[in-house]
This record gives structure tokens, sequence and C-alpha cells, in this order.
């Protein structure tokens, strides 16, 4: 249990003692100074502990903002200040400062007065404050600011703050005016329920699979069924994160379960729509297929550019931006033609229950198509104009390139090829895929495509290097498809999804660690599964050396082995995370 030591003499009729209790605190008093650098030490080094100012006035979420957010090591908001595990030694140590240079005694009522403020204001590392927005979190310093602080509370309707910042503060426009106006009150039933984000999560996942299954009956009913299930899920996706931020229970696992599940929400839903289709005499599987590496690529360069920070403030593109950006409308119009997930998924539930699985999958095609060109495009030109990845960048680039064993093998020093040698291997392997076919061609157009991997060179500070694991993901992708496609026999296309879903799972769960501070998959892992231009080989001496129903065969082998080996170190590695304290960490940033 979390421990507050509240400083300094008790005031009458302050609530502080029971809203630190209401909080899961176990509440000590410290009637002086070095009585609460005692306390502090006797509670155990795993726990949170919090030093409080007895004269605080302020609402309780201020308090649960400042004191129970697990992101943090260490909190403060003004008359309160709180440490995590990995922040108790900066906190002893400001203590030990505060008090040493102050000379306070046990029994010293009056210079303990401030006193979490003064061990703030001491602490030699960062702390966090959370905005309070109209919450009041003061410490009065007389009997009249005290009660005017009590007025300024009562004032403020601390539930409709609390429910509104519930909500992300950047979000897309269905999802901002269609869905989060009563998402967030199931979030808030959900809390006062005792339900946990994860357990909604879980909700909605198993809301889209029953989607994806109503629209793999191929009838107009289940397609029907499917679309509005498919919103229902999206409701619940949202309604997890916001009882996360209602209620402050972010997790590692949480934050990777969320992420993980809307992909696999996403893809298996295109995986039921083309087994519907096909009930219907139409394959599709082509298309499926096409959409999810379109997505999946899609990811990769927001991921990359993100990491790189190569976005310059100045250049035209960035005035550009920034000039629209004043103009209202406009930002909303761009939030929705990038097609976020939730104008997305409504897109896809409207058109799985008034269309076909085709004319799905073709505007959705065009959709993501056209968002992507206009991304891209704009991140190139900022880029063109921004400064070189740092050291960290550098590394996490070369993480999400997903470079093998042959890379390894095939490497020199002053190898330094960047997005342009990435660039012409992926060109080369997908256009003799797409020329050729299963073919001695192709074979020699993927050995010339691990050699390219191997020119890219490390590190990738370059102003485009952040466009290689996107590159790398088109090319390994778009291959499998192609030689797929060509098999022309039942069941590749299938096992190719296969493929790419369990591959594709590899590389969201390298972005996801990273996001998180936590290292990349084990290198013994990116080997043993062959890195992207292994794989990439591997896939293209098969088509030529099999027949085409001995290739469907291959295809399904390898995704079977490459998905239990990413997911069971997948699963280790993020419930090892969990169990041993890992920082909490919550996706905030653009819609994926």
């Amino acid at each position: 249990m979390p421990t507050a030591i509240v400083t300094g003499p008790p005031v009458p009729g302050s609530s502080l003692e029971g809203d630190l209790r209401a909080l899961g605190f176990d509440v000590r008093s410290a009637a002086g100074a070095a009585e609460a650098e005692t306390l502090l030490a006797e509670v155990p080094g795993e726990e949170r502990v919090a030093l409080v100012d007895t004269r605080f006035v302020g609402h309780v979420h201020a308090l649960r903002l400042g004191l129970t957010d697990p992101r943090f090591p260490l909190s403060a908001i003004p008359g309160a200040v709180t440490a995590q595990r990995s922040g108790r030694q900066a906190l002893t140590r400001a203590m030990a400062r505060e008090n040493s240079a102050t000379g306070q005694g046990a029994g010293n009522g009056t210079l303990v007065e401030g006193l979490p403020d003064r061990v703030t204001a001491a602490l030699d590392t960062g702390v966090h404050r959370p905005g309070l927005g109209s919450l009041v979190a003061v410490v009065p310093a007389d009997p009249q600011a005290r009660n005017e602080a009590r007025q300024a509370v009562a004032a403020v309707d601390e539930e409709a703050v609390r429910l509104r910042s519930a909500v992300k503060a950047r979000d897309g426009f269905f999802t901002t005016f269609c869905v989060s106006p009563y998402s967030r009150h199931l979030a808030r039933w959900c809390a006062r329920r005792g339900l946990t984000p994860n357990q909604v999560t879980t909700a909605s996942l198993l809301t889209a699979l029953v989607a994806a299954g109503c629209a793999a009956t191929g009838t107009r009913a289940g397609f029907v069924a499917a679309g509005v299930l498919l919103l229902g899920s999206f409701v619940l996706d949202c309604a997890d994160g916001q009882l996360a931020r209602y209620s402050l229970q972010y997790s590692t696992l949480g934050a990777w379960l969320d992420a993980t599940f809307d992909r696999a929400k996403e893809y298996a839903f295109y995986a039921g729509l083309a087994l519907g289709a096909a009930r219907t005499g139409d394959d599709v599987w082509a298309l499926a297929l096409g959409a999810m590496i379109l997505q999946s690529c899609r990811h990769v360069v927001d991921f990359s550019f993100a990491e790189a920070r190569t976005g310059a403030a100045e250049g035209p593109a960035a005035a550009l931006s920034g000039r629209l950006d004043r103009v209202g409308w406009t930002v909303w119009v761009r939030r929705m033609i990038v097609l976020p997930i939730g104008e997305r998924w409504a897109l896809i539930a409207v058109l799985t229950a008034a269309t076909t699985p085709r004319v799905t999958f073709w505007v959705l095609l065009a959709g993501c198509a056209f968002a992507a060109a206009y991304t891209t495009a704009g991140r190139v030109l900022r880029s063109l104009r921004g400064g070189r990845a740092g050291e960290r960048a550098a590394r996490a680039l070369a993480d999400l390139a997903d470079g093998g064993p042959l890379s390894e093998l095939l490497h020199r020093p002053w190898a330094r090829g960047g997005a342009a040698a990435a660039a012409l291997g992926a060109a080369l392997v997908t256009g003799s895929a797409l020329v050729w076919g299963a073919g001695w061609q192709t074979v020699l157009a993927a050995v010339a495509y691990v050699i390219c991997s191997a020119a890219v060179g490390c590190p990738l500070t370059g102003r485009l290097d952040w466009l290689v694991p996107p590159l790398f993901r088109a090319a390994e992708y778009g291959t499998v498809l192609v030689l797929a496609a060509d098999a022309e026999v039942n069941g590749a296309l299938p096992a190719a999804y296969g493929l790419v879903s369990a591959v594709a799972y590899h590389h969201y769960d390298t972005v996801y660690r990273i996001r998180g501070d936590a290292c990349a998959p084990p290198r013994p892992l990116v080997r043993a599964i062959g890195g992207h231009e292994g794989r990439t080989l591997a896939v293209a001496v098969l088509a030529a050396v099999l027949t085409a129903s001995g290739f469907t065969v291959a295809l399904t082998a390898l995704a079977v082995a490459v998905a239990l080996v990413v997911l069971a170190e997948s699963i280790r590695f993020w419930v090892a995370a969990h169990r041993g304290g890992a920082p909490a960490v919550h996706d905030e940033g653009e819609p994926a």
C-alpha cells in the first residue's frame, strides 16, 4: 500500500487525510521535518510514498493526478510530492539536503510548514507537474486564504473536469465528435464498477473478432451485423483509453495490449471480409493482403519519422502547415483525410454493411493510398530542411530495419547507402516478382536485395534514412503478395496473409518496445526468423523451386514457425516487464 506522510500541525476541519485514504494511501503524520525524514526511511523501497502539507486545499482529482499517476518516477503539485520506486533515492536525497540546510529538528513544527514544496525544489532530477486546468491545488497561508480556496474548490465541478480530461487531447474528427461524447460516460461507468482498462481492451478485441466472424458468413445480414459490431468494438477501444485517463490506471502491459489488439482487430476483420467474399465466389484475398500491407507500411512511416525527429520548424512545408492550423476547419479536414483509426473503421463498417467486400477493399485501398502519399510527401519535404538524426534515433531506425544474419555477414564498415540503397533493393525484388513471377530472375533480384540491404549501412543518420524501414517492409510484404498471387492456387494468398501477419506482429512489437523505452527484440530472435532480407530471399527461392501447391504449404509452415517464435518471446517479455515494475506508459500520440 502506498504511504502518504502528512507534514505539519493538523488543520481543523481539513478533509485531507480522508481524501488521501480514499485514494488508497496509508496516512502517517509528522510534526517535524526530522520525523518526516524518519517516516520516509521506514517506508519499504518498492512502495510509492508521498509528502503532503497539512495545509493543502484542493480537489481530490488534483491529488489523484499529482500523487497516483504510475507513469512518472517523481510527480508534484503545490503542497505535495510523490515518488515511485525508481524515484525514491532522489526524494530521500532531497529530504536530507533540505533538513541539513535548514537544521530542522523533530519537534520543530514551524519550519516543517512548506516542507513538500521545499523538498520538490531540492530534487536533483526531473519532476512531472501535471496540468490541473481549473482544478484547485493550493497551500493557503492564513485562514482567509483558506476560506477563499475552499470557495474556489466548491465553484468547480470536479467530476466534469475529470470526465473531460479522460478524452485524448488530440484525436480524429469521428472520434472527437461521434464517439467520445458518450464513450467517456461508458468509461466512467466501467470505473465505478471496478473494471480495468485491460478488461475493456479485451472486450473490444472479442467484439471485433465476433464482427469478423459475422463478415465471414458472406450473407447480407452477416455484413450488416459485422459493421455494427465493428463500430461497437471501436467505442470500447476509445473507452479503454478514457478509462485509463479517468482513473489513472496506466500500465506497461495495458499499453502493449491496447496497441497490439488494435492491429489484430483490424487485420482479423480484413480476413473475415475475405472469407465472406469467398463464400459468394469472389476471391478478394489479394485486396485484403494489399490493404494490410499498405496500412502496416503507413504505420512504420509514422513510427520511423517520429523516431528520427527530422521534422524542422522552418521551411515551406512547415510554414504552410502552420498557416493552415490557424484556420480552424482545415485542422479537422487534414485529420480526416489521413484516415486515422476512427475514420478508417467507420468507413470500413459502413461499406461492409452497405456494399460488398470487393468495394470495401478498393475504397479502403484508394483512401489509404492517398493518405499515405499525402503524409509521406509532407514528411519528406520537412526532412529535406531538417537536421540529421541523433544517436538514439539511429539505433531505433536500425532496430526497425530488422536486418538479419545475411545483412550482418555482407555488411562492410564503409557502407553508407542509406535510403537510396533500400529503395533500389525494394524496386529490384518487387519489380522482378511483378514482371517474371516465380523464377530464377526473381531469385537473383532477391540476392541483389540482400546485397542492397547490407549496403544500407549504419548509423542511419541521414535526413531521409527514416524511409529505410518502410521501404524494407514494402519490399518484403509486397514480394510475398505478388508471388502468392502468381501461384494461382487456392490457399496461397491466405497462407501469404498469415505469413505477413506473423512478420508484421514482430515489426509492431519492435515499435512498441522502442516506444516504451525498452530494448528491441533480442538479436538471436531476429536472426532466428531470418531478418527481412533472409525471409524475402527464402520466399523467392521457395516459389522458384516448389510447385504452386508446395509453395502454399511452405508459406503456411513458415507463417506458423515465425508466429510461434515471435509470439512466445513477445508475451514472455511484456509479462516480465509488467511484473518487474517497468514504467507505465500510454500512447497519447497521433491517432493510429
